[in-house]
């Protein structure tokens, strides 16, 4: 069964196979396919420290404005986590841990930053039984998917499925150096998120999560559909009545940010089920 559901077919031939397991835990043979990459507008990278998953919202996404809305009485399914950068630095993870159930730390952006808090706040929260992951903040004008996804895999985002560590998530929001979806095309976008998707999963076996907003999705992907069967999604929607409506063929998020600050640091996040089935997803099963 492939695992590749573009909208339309890859222009190399497959060679070799490799298995992944995908949100609902099916394992499904992972497309070695790889979609062309576009001719590259390489941005002005200025500021890769201040990027992070949801940086570009606010100034963004109009329907994304509430903040930190959940209650301890509320009725949004809510076992709690944060994603962090380099904005926190250093973190006492001894204080807040009992707070926490996950927790994802930016590693990578692009194939030229590395986040120099990563190493602390990737083993922190570890170190005291907190389920953790790592991201990739993606900018899709300055190298491909697949570099992409090499990069992050070889500076933090592999995968051991341990049971404590959750599969690497794709942070693809607005572009905070330009255009809204980077110049690229619809049907280059989802080539990009493609080879990053099926890159991660050949290698690491098991798709990445991938974040965004459904406004973004809609407007840079032509609201592609096919990831749904595969990957996790991790909506940012900073509004008290749940995710809100989300991109085309996912009928649940898995994660879902909610806030961009709070009483923990970082940006406020929730996992949309129980502790078993976060552990499930941190695990090779």
């Amino acid at each position: 069964m492939s695992a590749h559901r573009g909208n339309s077919a890859p222009a190399a031939a497959a060679t070799g196979s490799s298995w992944a397991r995908t949100v609902t835990g099916r394992l499904v043979e992972v497309d070695q396919n790889r979609y062309p990459t576009p001719s590259l507008r390489l941005e002005q990278l200025t500021h890769p420290e201040a990027d992070y998953m949801g940086s570009t919202v606010r100034d963004h996404d109009p329907d994304v404005v509430a903040p930190n809305p959940i209650s301890p009485d509320s009725s949004i399914p809510h076992l709690p986590g944060i994603d962090v950068s380099s904005n926190q630095g250093s973190i006492n993870w001894t204080g807040i841990s009992s707070s926490l159930d996950f927790v994802y730390a930016k590693a990578t952006e692009g194939t030229y930053y590395r986040n120099p808090d990563f190493t602390a706040q990737y083993n922190g929260p570890h170190s005291r039984g907190v389920i953790r992951g790592a991201y990739h903040f993606a900018i899709p004008s300055n190298s491909s998917g697949t570099a992409q996804a090499d990069y992050f895999i070889s500076h933090g985002g592999a995968w051991s499925g341990d049971g404590v560590t959750l599969p690497g998530a794709l942070d693809i929001e607005y572009n905070p150096y330009g255009a809204k979806c980077y110049g690229l095309s619809t049907t280059a976008m989802t080539g990009w998120i493609w080879n990053f998707v099926n890159e991660y999963a050949a290698r690491e076996h098991a798709y990445p999560v991938i974040y965004s907003t459904t406004d973004w999705w809609r407007s840079c992907t032509g609201n592609a559909t096919g990831f749904a069967k595969y990957d996790p999604f991790w909506v940012a929607n900073y509004a008290s009545t749940g995710g809100g409506a989300l991109p085309g063929g996912w009928g649940f998020y898995t994660f879902w940010q909610y806030a961009d600050h709070g009483k923990l640091p970082g940006d406020q996040d929730v996992f949309n089920g129980a502790l078993s089935q976060l552990k499930t997803l941190a695990s090779k099963g």
